[in-house]
This record gives C-alpha cells, structure tokens and sequence, in this order.
C-alpha cells in the first residue's frame, strides 16, 4: 500500500519494516504481537526505546511506522480499533539548521567561477554544480542523479526534479544559473561521459552512472578550503539551507518556498522561520538605537 498507493521511496518501506520487526520482537517478549498489542504494550515499547537513551528521532520514526502500520490495519478490518492513536510523540528539541551567510556563498562562487573560466572539466562541472544547487535549493540526491532531459524550457531555464516519493516538481534557475549549466553541457559534460551516452546530466564512472552525492560533498569541502571557509562547516545540505534562509530573507513567501524545496508539509518548512527571526533579533540588537544602555538613564534631575 505505501509503495503503490503513496509513492514511498525503497528507504522509507526498509526503515518501516525495520522497525515493525523491532517492535514485533519486543512485543513476542511480552506474550504478545502486533495484531493484539494493546496501547499500553506498544507504550512499554517506547519506554524501553527511552530507557536504553535513544534519541527522539529514533522514537519518532518508529512511531511514524506504527500509526501507519495500524490505520492500515484498521482500514482493512484486520483489527477492530487502532491502538496507536493515543500514543504521545516524543518532543523533538528544535535544531535550526546550519546556514552559511550571502557573503560565504558568494566567496564559494567566485572562487569556483575563477577556476572555471581557465575551461577545465572538472571545475566546469563544479561551477555547474554549485550554481544549480543554490539557485535550486536541490537536495544533493536530487542534484547528482539529474537526467540531461531534465533541463528545458523556452530558454532552458527550468529543471524538472525527481523528489522524495518519485514525486515531480519544476525548478526555476536564475539566469546566471541557466548560463553556467549551458556552457558545462556544451564544452565540459562530453568528457566524462566517455564517448558513450549517458541519460544523466552530471556521468561518472560510478556503479550509479553519475557523480556520487558523496564525492561532490568531498568536493565541495575541498572548494570551500579554497575560498577560506572552514570544510567542517559546509555540505551540500548547508547550501540547500542556504538557499531557503536567503530567499525568506529576501521577501519570499513560505508556500512558494515550500514548492521550490520539495517539502510534502509546510510545517517542514517553517522551521526556516526560525531563523530569520534570530537573524531579525540580533539585527536588532546590533542596530537599534534603544537596544542597549543609553547614556544618561540615570542623570541627576534635582
């Protein structure tokens, strides 16, 4: 049912059946199993989850796979009530993501622009490479296994992109963007795809058939150190949160934003809101005239 009916990905039904075995095995340890346990046996489940430190997310998932795996099993009559709907979701602690200012973005684009102008392959496709994934805001996963028919439009400047669930949604790229990623396709892709077809945008040798997402984060380290960034600091993941912390910082709405990264739920979204009312605070705090002491508060009046 999740793989026909909602389009889940290979991971998500191998992480869902990991942990329903999981809970299976505890549950046969209490004299019970998934198509009996009671609310209060799938709590101890969590409990014990807690007990042995688990983090939330952990907690999260598997509960993820239970509510699933019962309103499944309630819809199709194979039990006649749902014992996950009273349980509780652990709280997640809030974790704002790593964002890296315009000015460190823009120190990584002029350093990868400047190798690429001297026409090599490689730092052409690294050029291409960056500039798609913050124009785009991709996911790495999406960015590497881009087809070459993926790029169209009146003027080339769309990207359809392949997301989570196999679903589909069209990319916008800023016209710096559309120029840079034209001129890899016409002078530097030929060359890694050695003298064969490739169906994708970005070929390697690799068993996938296009650069891995683990080498162009290897690559992206090595630019970074380049531009005078610290490599601990960057990843393709950064860049994406990049992305949507400088576009929300520049006016856009959350919905459009919402679209351009591919989330299913806005509420995945608006964690970036978070961060652009810390940056609000501190700009505040750095800039207001009233934000800190002012000289004379207490000056003698008698």
């Amino acid at each position: 049912m999740l793989q026909v009916e909602r389009g889940s990905s290979a991971r998500t039904l191998r992480n869902y059946g990991r942990d329903l075995l999981r809970v299976s095995g505890f549950l046969k340890g209490k004299g019970t199993s998934l198509t009996s346990a009671s609310r209060d046996d799938l709590a101890g489940y969590f409990a014990m989850l807690e007990s042995e430190g688990k983090s939330r997310a952990t907690a999260a998932l598997c509960l993820s796979a239970i509510r699933q795996f019962y309103a499944y099993a309630y819809a199709e009559e194979l039990r006649p009530d749902n014992p996950a709907l009273a349980l509780e979701a652990p709280k997640k602690a809030k974790r704002l993501p790593k964002v890296l200012s315009v000015e460190e973005v823009g120190a990584l684009l002029d350093t990868v622009d400047a190798e690429a102008a001297k026409e090599d392959a490689k730092a052409m496709r690294m050029q291409a490479l960056l500039h798609v994934l913050y124009a785009g805001g991709l996911r790495v996963s999406e960015l590497v296994s881009l087809k070459g028919s993926s790029f169209f439009g009146e003027e080339g400047s769309i990207l359809r992109v392949r997301g989570k669930g196999d679903k589909e949604r069209l990319v916008p790229l800023t016209e710096e963007a559309e120029g840079v990623l034209k001129r890899y396709i016409e002078k530097a892709r030929p060359s890694f795809m050695g003298g064969q077809q490739s169906p994708y945008l970005f070929p390697s040798r690799s068993k996938d058939g296009h650069l891995t997402a683990a080498r162009f984060a290897q690559l992206l380290k090595e630019l970074a150190a380049r531009a005078g960034i610290d490599p601990k600091r960057i990843s393709p993941h950064v860049l994406r949160h990049a992305f949507a912390t400088h576009l929300l910082e520049g006016g856009a709405d959350l919905r459009s934003l919402q679209h351009l990264l591919g989330h299913a739920d806005i509420t995945t979204t608006q964690v970036y809101t978070h961060v652009r009312q810390d940056r609000l605070r501190q700009a505040l705090d750095e800039h207001h005239p009233l934000a800190g002491p002012r000289k004379g508060n207490h000056a003698d009046v008698s």
